[in-house]
């Protein structure tokens, strides 16, 4: 299918929109996560969402997105307060508790996407296409849920930009002026639960974390304000979405979430070498220029000293 036959057909022209969404929202909110180094908590997210799915399924019996949907979300609101409580009311440390919470949720979902799997109607479940996610899957109603609840990711994080800013660089200044830091933490968290519960179908719960974190480490290579990255970050989850939408249509039995994926690491990979102060090649010719500024240096000195 070329890329005019793309353009034509409307399922297909609903589904990239529905992905540009995603990476836009995905990008803007990951942002938040990556400057807050928490960049294994959207992992941990995605992957506590699979025994949720799992329960859905387990208490309806039938094959409902929107019930799944709602399952990896409760998923995620648990996962959320399980890490909460490890990291206030314990000695261990943030990066643990994520490791434990991933740990333990994936498992659990593993075994209980086995037993599901393994009964008389597992087959007809469709739950291992959440693992790495199938947009061919997904019909005009969860393409209008995932840009609704993009656009309104976009628009919370544009209103609380301020207190997402010090909270991601400052907390205890934010604290100081009386932000409810503790709130704001929880709600950043919510918001990443959110991405990730309209990612999983397109990208599946594997992959959505790299789909919140590599644009925004693209974006940091070009830029130090942080209003720049953000926009920059939804700009490269954004054309990742597209690029890897369109390689998936045009090329058949190529699922579309990994190619996403890829297609934002490529970005990561152009930003890393082509950034202009910040990427590979700049770095390596402002050595070469030092080194050729030094030897002029030490040229003029040695002809001063021979004169």
């Amino acid at each position: 299918m070329n890329i005019l036959d793309i353009m034509t057909d409307p399922n297909t022209r609903w589904i990239l929109l529905g992905t540009m969404f995603l990476g836009l929202s995905s990008g803007v909110i990951g942002s938040f996560a990556y400057l807050r180094k928490q960049s294994l908590l959207g992992d941990t997210l995605a992957h506590a969402a699979l025994p949720g799915i799992c329960v859905a399924f387990m208490l309806t019996g039938v094959k409902s997105t929107s019930f799944f949907l709602i399952g990896a979300a409760v998923a995620g609101l648990v996962a959320v307060f399980l890490i909460s409580i490890l990291t206030r009311y314990s000695k261990i440390k943030q990066d643990a508790a994520l490791g434990i919470v991933l740990s333990s949720f994936f498992g659990f979902g593993i075994v209980m996407l086995t037993q599901i799997q393994q009964s008389e109607y597992g087959n007809q479940s469709g739950l291992d296409t959440f693992l790495f996610g199938q947009t061919a899957s997904m019909v005009m109603s969860d393409v209008y849920m995932m840009m609704t609840v993009s656009f309104v990711l976009i628009v919370t994080c544009t209103i609380f930009f301020k207190e997402f800013k010090l909270l991601s660089f400052d907390p205890g200044f934010a604290k100081g002026m009386g932000l409810p830091v503790v709130f704001l933490d929880y709600f950043i968290m919510m918001l990443i639960v959110a991405a990730v519960v309209i990612g999983i179908q397109a990208v599946g719960v594997v992959l959505m974390a790299s789909l919140l974190i590599t644009p925004a480490v693209s974006a940091r290579y070009w830029t130090e304000r942080l209003h720049i990255m953000v926009i920059l970050s939804g700009i490269f989850g954004m054309l990742s979405g597209m690029s890897g939408t369109l390689i998936s249509t045009s090329v058949n039995d190529l699922p579309t979430g990994p190619l996403i994926v890829l297609s934002a690491t490529v970005w990561f990979f152009f930003s890393m070498l082509f950034a202009p102060k910040r990427g590979v090649l700049s770095s390596v010719w402002r050595r070469i220029s030092l080194k050729k500024n030094y030897s002029l240096e030490q040229g003029r000195r040695k002809g001063r000293h021979t004169s």
